[in-house]
């Protein structure tokens, strides 16, 4: 039966793309161009073939094969560093609403998630949902105390329905990176992967709770962005249950304005807040398209919807401030270096041919006003000039692009003057102020004294189990060895008094009292010193 389902499934896929003539566009040119003919011999294919774009056509493709493959057009228009831009225009309007399924499957899910029934959970539950997509319904209840809710409920039977569709996808995307020679430069496979995990993820409640848990604490007291709260006892992995939000739509402007709130304000803080979680939390929602962004009646931000998240490394992120910065300087070479000192590039770049290749592709950029440059235009340049170089586009890099978009496109629908650059210029200085400066020496000793601290028992131990094995190993060693063993432990004695006074001026300097703005370098000063004593030989 099972195989039966999957053969369907193939001959729908095959008729779908071979009347939006995808077929062709993808085996036109390819070894495996005969295939067409065959495809002209299937009594599914008799029928005239649209004659539309080729976006179009692979968008509406998309839309009638489903909410799995509408999903993965979503995802792939995320991918503007690798598709041409006719199509990920189209792709981007992709929309994920489905058909609500039936209110028995709901309440059942409900029940089987949350072990009870519906009336022990809630005083009041409507079985018609007030929004539904491809992986997940929502509904409106109240909780018996009278705090309002949105309970979302994972579609029923939707993993195997996820696992046959995805797994057709892998058989499409080896397809086509087989047959197409410029198809491998897109990575395909690594694409539909990237998709799996996402769409994967996005089917767990408890993660997608967590998600928003751990985003309400970064932002606890915050008079930018609200999250709402999330009902552990009333959240399984097929049920979520989150406080329910009053706002209006980020993209009902006009409302807005009727509610008095500062457009340009918002878009300010729609920036600030994208920086912030990048930057000082590396916690960033990487899904903030104008459906899952509301605004409060005091103009706070609110957000829903947690189920992708995006995270960077250190080194990522210092390496993203630099080249924003480096970037708006026109600094090439040093934006040029930065990738080859990530390693987003082979370490055998020639920094040169880079450095000319970034010119020539950002330096037309500055012929308009700074106010309509756009950040994420300009990463995702970099990005594709890069990929010539031999860069592998990470896919945590991926969402911040997407994220960055959606952000200066909300902001830019705001307020058509926002200047990104202005907004961001003094937080990305100050970020690197406190990570490279004296506060973010003085961050890392502190975070480091602990070990520092729990380590220097342990030494003087150390150094007699190494001179006492030195010892037992020649009971006839010559004169001249013994005296050298001799010295070596003077030298190591040296060192241990060294390392002592390394720690003592460590600690002076975090818990000397000084009263003056030449406290950081006064600290910084002890921090050295102490660290001098601690390497010294």
């Amino acid at each position: 039966m099972k195989s039966i389902r999957q053969l369907l499934r193939l001959v729908k896929i095959n008729r779908v793309l071979h009347f939006y003539q995808l077929d062709k566009l993808v085996l036109a040119d390819s070894k495996y161009a005969w295939l067409l003919w065959f495809n002209l011999l299937l009594p599914w294919n008799w029928r005239s073939c649209s004659q539309q774009e080729r976006g179009v056509r692979i968008r509406l493709a998309l839309e009638e094969l489903g909410p799995i493959f509408i999903k993965f057009g979503q995802a792939l228009s995320t991918r503007k560093d690798l598709l041409p831009h006719d199509i990920s225009l189209e792709l981007a309007k992709l929309q994920d609403d489905c058909p609500p399924f039936d209110e028995k499957h709901s309440i059942q899910i409900i029940e089987q998630g949350l072990k009870q029934s519906v009336d022990q959970a809630f005083a009041t539950l409507n079985p018609v949902p007030i929004a539904s997509a491809s992986i997940a319904q929502v509904h409106e209840a109240t909780l018996h105390n009278g705090t309002e809710v949105v309970v979302k409920v994972v579609r029923p039977d939707i993993k195997p329905v996820i696992e046959q569709d995805v797994a057709i996808l892998f058989s499409l995307a080896k397809l086509l990176e087989a047959a197409v020679k410029i198809a491998k430069r897109l990575h395909p496979v690594e694409v539909v992967a990237e998709f799996e995990k996402t769409i994967l993820d996005e089917l767990d409640m408890i993660r997608e709770a967590a998600n928003a848990a751990q985003l309400k604490r970064n932002f606890e007291n915050s008079d930018l962005l609200y999250v709402p709260d999330i009902y552990w006892s009333h959240t399984s992995e097929s049920v979520m249950t989150m406080e329910r939000i009053h706002g209006i739509r980020i993209s009902e402007t006009e409302k807005l304005i009727e509610a008095g709130i500062d457009l340009t304000d918002l878009s300010a803080k729609g920036v600030i807040i994208f920086f912030t979680q990048v930057f000082k939390h590396n916690f960033f929602h990487a899904d903030m398209h104008p459906g899952n962004i509301f605004v409060l009646p005091d103009g706070r931000y609110a957000a829903i919807d947690f189920g992708i998240m995006g995270t960077l490394t250190p080194q990522d992120q210092r390496y993203l401030a630099e080249n924003f910065l480096a970037f708006f300087n026109r600094d090439y070479l040093r934006v040029s270096e930065l990738h080859i000192e990530s390693e987003w590039v082979p370490k055998d770049t020639r920094v040169n041919e880079l450095e000319s290749a970034i010119r020539s592709v950002c330096e037309p950029i500055w012929d308009r006003p700074l106010k309509e440059i756009s950040f994420g235009l300009v990463l995702m340049r970099l990005f594709q000039t890069a990929r010539r170089f031999g860069m592998e586009v990470q896919p945590q890099l991926v969402l911040l692009q997407k994220t960055l978009l959606n952000i200066e496109g909300l902001g830019r629908q705001l307020d058509d003057e926002l200047d990104l650059w202005d907004t961001a210029k003094p937080f990305l200085e100050d970020w690197m102020q406190e990570r490279v400066g004296p506060k973010g020496l003085v961050k890392k000793v502190k975070a480091n004294l602990p070990f520092w601290m729990e380590q220097a028992p342990e030494i003087p131990g150390l150094l007699f189990n190494s001179l006492d094995k030195l010892a037992h190993q020649g009971l006839n060693v010559q004169s001249e060895q013994v005296a050298k063993l001799e010295r070596q432990i003077a030298q190591q004695n040296r060192q241990q008094r060294q390392r002592a006074w390394g720690f003592v001026l460590i600690l002076f300097g975090l818990l000397l009292p000084i009263q003056s703005q030449y406290q950081e370098w006064i600290q910084m000063g002890l921090f050295i010193a102490g660290g001098l004593f601690l390497i010294k030989k």
